[in-house]
């Protein structure tokens, strides 16, 4: 568990310290690689890590995981300028990469099949106080302590995890027997890559159309389907194409991926809008969030304690498609005049629908797989999701910040619009403009809003009709059961107790 609250911890705690460290390293122009080198080296690790559980050992898999990831945090925190800074994180992505699936696969084989929704429920509450408490620790660390601490806060939470597997969890699982898929490690890797820097990259440093990014997605494309052909003749494949012989394991990817990319998206620019439109600041508009984030551990908290009901793969990922549709189409009612809370408040109806389908899929996929194939599926659960986010906050970005542009150009100018947006549109940034101006932002921030919710809305569009694929399972769901103990001798019954003395003595 602390493994998986350590990677959903960082990025929202480097997030608000990244402006800071800027200031006091230097390199605006390379500030991007910051994030970009993280997200490149986690995604790309993500089913190296879970693969390498199955073949050597998770729990061991897991713990190296961790100190790799340990270690590029304490490197970051010591870098001295943008390059180094880059590496290190790059270094911290590698372990990165293996918290989420370790903790994920460790958990898929060591605890039953029973007792997995009580587990999950852990996780629903884990993750959305990661999302909410990340901005506001890593504002409080970079104003009272160093920018440094950001990076070094890791550590405690780290050391303590090391310490708790190594002494405390017994895991004796079967591991599989093959060489390892070098070649499908490479090809995997060049396509994630391909496809993460297309994400990053499309609409801000290179345009949609440029030869630059269509030759990334074409670097992306032959990769990812080389590595689709080499995996059906690999011995040893890093992910076995049988997981996708499971008609529900499939949906539930798909499934996740669409809801990675919407849950993404709406954390990322339901803020703008609160603090651009609505004028709350940065850590006000961190919290205005509570509803949405609450709304998914509540809902997770339900979810995995009734998947276990006959028709449960089917029931609640249909039931959360559903919702985020409603949810989306709430949000479009955002004007720039809606009371803060009551904004706040709407977000809450999407966030129940993710936590359905997010949990749902999670605990499918967990059900579905061989034990052997835990480490190799938790991996590709990760890994979809990580995607679905990436792809999701690059596409609908484009939208949002189309819109946007368009919205500025119409009512103040191409020049007045140019200049607004070349420098980044802050809270900071509007103080002092006329309120013409201010007013004029607010309707494009807001229309930016409705498009990316738009986006949402046919993404949970998609995943409702998509829900209906799934087949519910007869039976319980597999687990892992240990080897029966010998009988004991059977022992022979007490004599009967003919007096109350005999009858308390007996008892």
């Amino acid at each position: 568990m602390l493994g998986i609250f350590l990677s959903a911890l960082d990025g929202q705690i480097i997030g608000t310290a990244l402006p800071t460290i800027v200031g006091d390293l230097g390199g605006l122009e390379h500030l991007s690689w910051a994030v970009t080198a993280y997200l490149l080296t986690s995604a790309a690790a993500t089913p190296l890590w879970g693969r390498l559980g199955d073949l050597y050992g998770r729990k061991g898999a897991y713990q190296w995981a961790v100190v790799v990831f340990l270690a590029g945090s304490v490197l970051a925190g010591l870098a001295q300028d943008m390059g180094q800074l880059i590496a290190f994180r790059g270094l911290q992505g590698i372990g990165a990469g293996g918290l989420m699936v370790g903790a994920l696969s460790v958990i898929g084989v060591l605890v039953p099949a029973s007792d997995r929704a009580r587990v999950q429920s852990v996780v629903g509450v884990l993750m959305p106080i990661a999302f909410v408490g990340g901005p506001l620790l890593g504002g409080f660390l970079t104003e009272r302590l160093s920018w440094r601490w950001a990076f070094y806060v890791n550590l405690p939470v780290g050391l303590v995890a090391l310490l708790a597997v190594g002494v405390g969890v017994r895991l004796r699982t079967e591991r599989v027997r093959a060489p390892f898929d070098w070649a499908g490690v490479a090809l995997l890797t060049t396509g994630i890559l391909a496809l993460t820097l297309v994400s990053s990259w499309g609409g801000t440093a290179y345009s949609w159309t440029s030869p630059v990014l269509l030759g990334t997605a074409l670097v992306a494309l032959v990769a990812l389907g080389w590595f689709a052909r080499t995996e059906l003749r690999a011995p040893g494949p890093l992910i076995p194409p049988a997981l996708f012989r499971d008609r529900n394991f499939t949906v539930a990817q798909v499934l996740g991926f669409l809801a990675g990319a919407v849950m993404i998206a709406l954390v990322g620019y339901l803020p703008l809008y609160l603090q651009l439109a609505r004028g709350a600041s940065p850590t006000a508009g961190g919290l205005l969030l509570l509803p949405l984030m609450l709304g998914m551990m509540g809902t997770q908290l339900v979810t995995a304690r009734l998947m276990g009901r006959p028709g449960g793969e089917r029931r609640y990922p249909l039931l959360g498609g559903a919702v985020t549709l409603a949810g989306g189409a709430l949000l479009l009612l955002l004007r720039t005049d809606t009371p803060i809370a009551v904004a706040s408040a709407l977000t809450a109806v999407a966030g129940i629908g993710l936590g359905l389908v997010m949990q749902s899929t999670l605990l499918t996929s967990m059900g579905a797989v061989r034990p052997q194939d835990m480490g190799a599926a938790m991996g590709v659960v990760t890994l979809l999701r990580s995607i679905g986010g990436s792809l999701g906050m690059a596409a609908l970005g484009a939208v949002y910040t189309a819109r946007l542009t368009d919205s500025l150009t119409e009512r103040l100018g191409s020049a007045e619009a140019g200049r607004l947006t070349s420098g980044g549109l802050t809270p900071a940034s509007l103080d002092g403009l006329p309120a013409a101006v201010r007013d004029a932002v607010g309707a494009a921030v807001t229309g930016g809003l409705h498009g990316t919710v738009v986006g949402g809305v046919l993404l949970a569009a998609a995943a409702t009709a998509l829900a209906c694929l799934v087949r519910p399972q007869q039976g319980a769901a597999r687990e892992i059961k240990p080897p029966k103990p010998e009988p004991e001798p059977t022992k022979p019954d007490p004599e009967p107790a003919d007096t109350p003395a005999k009858a308390a003595t007996a008892g």
